[in-house]
């Protein structure tokens, strides 16, 4: 017969089990943040490229920057179609290595490479339309047209990018995310030179304006495409899983079930980054002044939210392997680890910035336009303070969505996007911002509600799921 526990010992063993609880709640922030840090150096690496480039452009005159920004809204919309299918493969990747299943690694890899190629061979050569979808929204003709050089060069980026993450997705799912940081810091110096021969006829290269700094996106992105592939197919540990092995095998299931996860992801992409350029055109409607310090606060949370974003990211990884390996108490840990180091990163940058909040705007403007442009630096510094909540919601909704994405739930937090961006946070900013009178601060009242309560949605979800022990049934190893 077996003897029931007595008061005394049930403490005793709860007591036992609390060192070792600790023990593994340490051991995964450790992981995280080992994880996440080169996922994040990456991803600040990459807008490291686009800012130079930008100041590059800068000498050629207001209106090549102007031209420039409008390309990038064109290739980034294309470039969110096919970012989500690729970032599904951090999921099915992670899980195959924690449930220790190689061959379905490379099936994730393969699938995530087959979906480059095919949504990038249309959304490339649309980008060559980028001056006729430019005038029909409405923009001037001659921004357009430099627009369109520009992107003559920049489309051909797109399937090599999206490659380089499939191989960065691989790499981070099999706990070595740094060959893609080494890549990434090497591309940059290659990236300021090449851009700057090209646009301007240095070191016997033709100058090609704008266009020579899509020749050299292009270039770059290729080359760093060659590299992640090389390291893949040489270093340990990826060689071992021999990513191009049986390229063209069909694997239509997998890519099924690829498509199932990364379409919303897509979706979520596209209705965030749809809230904010409406809120872009909102602040059209209140003046020059708004909109550039509308540009400046939206451009520091951009920087800041490349952090989140990599957290994110180690999130997907570390959850995606709790669930292969079947350990449901590991995949809430993970989750909410790296939730709490986002915070908290978020919180620390929130207080900077606002003890910050003057310095800032000249760094965008330059001392002498900002000396001149009082009203915009006022406004900016007011965007910032207000924007505490939205930094630290927009973190925390950032690794949310990333834990959820490693639970292969994306269908849900795709209708969350839909009711938090568009139906609480595009009614709240122009309601804030017209009927009520509050200009732009109104407008960013209505962002900060909008990722607030996407935030605090996702995080219910989350605990949902995880406090059900809900774990998505994996395919077998074919």
């Amino acid at each position: 017969m077996v003897r029931a526990m007595t008061t005394a010992e049930a403490v005793t063993t709860a007591r036992a089990r609390q060192p070792a609880e600790a023990a593994l709640w340490r051991e995964e922030f450790r992981e995280t943040i080992r994880l996440a840090t080169p996922m994040a150096a990456t991803q600040l690496g990459q807008v490291a490229m686009m800012t130079t480039d930008l100041a590059l452009l800068g000498r050629l005159g207001p209106e090549v920057v102007a031209a420039a920004a409008l390309g990038h809204t064109v290739l980034f919309a294309a470039f969110t179609c096919g970012m989500g299918l690729v970032s599904a493969v951090a999921p099915l990747a992670s899980q195959a290595f924690g449930a220790r299943q190689p061959r379905y690694v490379r099936r994730s890899v393969r699938v995530g490479l087959w979906a480059s190629v095919i949504a990038g061979v249309p959304l490339t050569a649309l980008q060559f339309w980028g001056e006729e979808i430019l005038i029909a929204l409405g923009q001037p003709e001659r921004p357009a047209a430099f627009a369109g050089e520009f992107l003559m060069g920049l489309a051909w980026c797109l399937i090599p990018a999206w490659i380089f993450m499939v191989l960065r997705n691989f790499m981070s799912a099999v706990n070595r995310p740094e060959p893609a940081l080494w890549i990434t810091l090497a591309a940059i110096p290659v990236n300021a030179v090449l851009a700057y021969a090209l646009i301007y006829g240095r070191f016997g290269l033709p100058a090609f304006g704008i266009m020579g700094a899509g020749f050299a996106t292009t270039i770059v992105n290729t080359v760093m495409c060659i590299a992640a592939v090389w390291v893949c197919y040489t270093r340990r540990p990826f060689k071992k899983y021999q990513v191009l092995g049986r390229f063209w095998r069909a694997d239509w299931p997998l890519f099924g079930r690829l498509l199932a996860i990364g379409v919303p992801i897509s979706g979520a992409f596209m209705l965030e980054y749809g809230l904010f350029a409406a809120a872009a055109l909102l602040m059209g409607h209140l003046g020059t002044s708004a909109i550039a310090a509308h540009q400046i606060a939206l451009q520091t949370a951009a920087m800041l939210y490349m952090v989140p974003f990599g957290i994110s990211m180690a999130a997907t990884v570390r959850v995606g392997q709790a669930v292969g390996r079947g350990d449901s108490p590991g995949t809430r840990r993970a989750g909410f680890a790296a939730i709490v180091l986002a915070t908290g990163f978020m919180v620390v940058m929130t207080a900077v910035i606002a003890v910050t909040r003057h310095w800032i705007p000249p760094i965008f403007l330059g001392s002498e336009a900002a000396a001149s442009a009082g009203e915009t630096v006022a406004l900016a510094a007011t965007l910032l303070v207000l924007g505490a909540t939205f930094f630290i919601s927009d973190g925390v909704q950032s690794v949310a969505v990333g834990a959820l994405r490693g639970l292969n739930d994306t269908r849900i937090p795709l209708l969350i996007a839909v009711f938090s961006f568009w139906v609480v946070g595009f009614v709240a900013s122009y309601g804030f911002g017209f009927p009520l009178g509050l200009g732009p601060v109104g407008v960013w009242i209505g962002l900060s509600v909008g990722t607030g309560v996407y935030a605090l949605l996702l995080l219910w979800r989350f605990n949902a799921l995880t406090k059900a022990g809900y774990m998505p049934a994996l395919p077998g190893a074919a």
